[in-house]
């Protein structure tokens, strides 16, 4: 699997891409190409022509969950020409709010020309040959919630499974960055992570960044790629206890 950042918060140094905050990432598995999430606006199509991803060879898009700095950039890719399969929880198209500001997704499913193939669904899915949509992620593990009052149950994520372990894709993690780890261990039997890359929407919140900082103290975990929704004192108090790498728009990795 390959894995391109499209879209980040976070530029890097010398890649002179356009970053905005929100998340964005193509992946190729197999014969998949597969978007994962579309960022806030156009910025996923400007930095794509600039790599030179073809986004014309999409055949899959998935959707982490319904907030528009995830899925505000399929204002941008309604009209491909190809028949695209498209995955998400039922209700990520739902009205959702922060402070009184709309942040919903823009373009509801209803919307979506008719090569849009829609799967929405609870349930764990696999679209590809390694990689599996998680569906409603289970809440059970953890304390600290990333949401006080812990509405958004479209939040989802991509399990990856190689041949010596899992890599985990994820997006803000409002499930949990705990629980989303627990629940891909839990569908593979597995215990080893080769890695994870993400927003784990801890910000600013010190509970939260000790509940998951001894968490991670105790799994094996070969690396973690914190991104989007993850802010620097976070960051820091996670490289105290995994090994942790920089992300930003135009880092790629390899996963085996």
């Amino acid at each position: 699997m390959k894995l391109t950042v499209l879209v980040d918060n976070n530029t890097l140094i010398d890649r002179y891409y356009i970053g905005e905050p929100g998340l964005c990432f193509y992946i190729e598995d197999g014969d998949k190409r597969i978007l994962f999430d579309t960022g806030y606006s156009d910025a996923f199509v400007v930095n794509a022509v600039k790599m030179r991803i073809d986004l014309h060879q999409i055949n899959t898009i998935v959707l982490s969950h319904g907030h528009n700095d995830h899925t505000g950039g399929l204002r941008y890719i309604r009209k491909l020409d190809q028949d695209v399969d498209l995955y998400c929880h039922p209700l990520i198209d739902g009205y959702k709010e922060n402070e009184g500001i709309n942040i919903s997704m823009p373009v509801k499913l209803r919307e979506l020309p008719p090569n849009y193939h829609v799967h929405a669904d609870t349930k764990p899915i696999r679209i590809s040959e390694h990689l599996t949509f998680l569906g409603q992620i289970e809440r059970r593990r953890q304390n600290v919630k990333p949401l006080g009052n812990d509405y958004l149950y479209d939040d989802s994520a991509l399990l990856y499974e190689g041949e010596d372990g899992i890599f985990i894709i994820t997006a803000c993690s409002h499930s949990g960055i705990i629980n989303i780890v627990e629940y891909c261990k839990k569908l593979t039997g597995k215990d080893h992570i080769k890695g994870i890359i993400g927003g784990f929407h801890m910000q600013n919140d010190e509970e939260l960044n000790r509940e998951v900082c001894e968490y991670f103290k105790q799994e094996d975990i070969e690396i973690m790629y914190p991104c989007h929704c993850t802010d620097l004192k976070a960051k820091i108090e996670l490289s105290k206890v995994c090994k942790i790498e920089e992300v930003g728009v135009g880092k790629q990795l390899l996963i085996a």
